[in-house]
Order: C-alpha cells, then sequence, then structure tokens
C-alpha cells in the first residue's frame, strides 16, 4: 500500500514530510509525495520550485523508503484531485500539514484541508510545524 503526502514548500509541509517518511519507515510502505500548483492563480505559494523539489527529492532519497515524487500542474481543486489520487492508489494514509489559525480561521480550516480531512477514503495524519 502506498502513503499519500501533500507537499508543500513550507514548515508545514517539512513537518508533514518528516510525519510521512516515519510512516512509511515504520509501516515498511512506498511514500508518494504530490506538490500540485493551481492553473487559476499566478502566483502559488503551494507549488515547489525546482529548489525545493531538488530538496524533496534529496530527503526522500537519503530516508531510504521507496517514493515517488509527481507534480500535479494542471487543475483548479486541489483537494479534487488528491481525492482521486488516494481511490487510484487505494492509499492507506494521507499526511498533510496545517497551520496554526486564529480563532476565526479555526471556524474555516481551509477548503482543501478540510475536504481531504472530511472525505478522503483513508486515514489522514495532519501535523502541525513546531513552534
Amino acid at each position: 500500500m502506498t502513503i499519500v503526502l501533500g507537499y508543500v514548500p513550507t514548515p508545514q509541509g517539512e513537518a508533514a514530510l518528516a510525519a510521512a517518511i516515519a510512516e512509511a519507515t515504520a509501516h515498511g510502505q512506498r511514500l508518494l509525495a504530490v506538490n500540485m500548483s493551481r492553473d487559476d492563480k499566478l502566483v502559488d505559494a503551494s507549488r515547489a520550485g525546482e529548489e525545493d523539489l531538488g530538496r524533496l527529492r534529496a530527503r526522500l532519497t537519503g530516508s531510504g523508503v521507496e517514493h515517488e515524487l509527481r507534480r500535479i500542474e494542471h487543475g483548479s481543486d486541489a483537494a479534487e484531485q488528491i481525492l482521486a489520487l488516494l481511490a487510484s492508489e487505494q492509499a492507506r494514509m494521507l499526511v498533510i500539514g496545517l497551520r496554526h489559525r486564529t480563532p476565526v480561521g479555526k471556524l474555516l480550516l481551509g477548503s482543501t484541508a478540510q475536504r481531504l480531512l472530511l472525505e478522503a477514503p483513508c486515514p489522514v495524519l495532519a501535523v502541525k510545524a513546531a513552534g
């Protein structure tokens, strides 16, 4: 089975990466790291640049886990793309990073994270960055 990591080049993404590597190592499973870029934004902070992807590849290779890195370059609905990927990969787990929210922000978790937590067909491990 596969552990899917929703990766973004942020401290939250790095925390999710560490958790995903730990899960893949502990259970001897393949890790699929996914980064998505939205069509409807000229600048997308979630999009990993080549330097980010190079660091991610190096960290995955250094971890020793079987892995694949996939970038989805199209689509405007990240949750929809990841949910479809979870189904097609028959994922055992999804790992995502969450950022700290203000009290008002807690009401609105974030449409992508909220949809993934509520609709994923597998367990979701949501982690926060240290500090």
